[in-house]
């Protein structure tokens, strides 16, 4: 993540108007990697898309951090069946 251009947590949390523990919550249960950047915490912007969609299954749906863990777990599993199905079928047309 050292090339990958990055937004410090302080400054993404009061522009999005959400609370910086929230996501130090996100980043301690693995869903979310943080970096130290001169002291302070920062996300890469190859990760706000997940991050968008933790803030809007907490803030909009007032799922807490686990459920959001389990979901992320779901997606994550669906997302490699979806992925080994798509090799087992071009395999079979071959």
């Amino acid at each position: 993540m050292s090339n990958e251009k990055n937004i410090s947590v302080e400054e993404y949390c009061t522009h999005y108007s959400i609370e910086a523990s929230f996501v130090r919550s996100l980043s301690e249960n693995g869903l979310i990697e943080l970096s130290n950047v001169n002291e302070s915490f920062c996300i890469g912007f190859g990760q706000l898309q997940d991050l968008e969609k933790y803030i809007h299954l907490h803030y909009d749906l007032d799922i807490n951090i686990e459920g959001i863990e389990a979901i992320s777990h779901l997606l994550q599993k669906i997302d490699n069946l979806q992925t080994e199905l798509r090799i087992l079928r071009n395999r079979l047309s071959t």
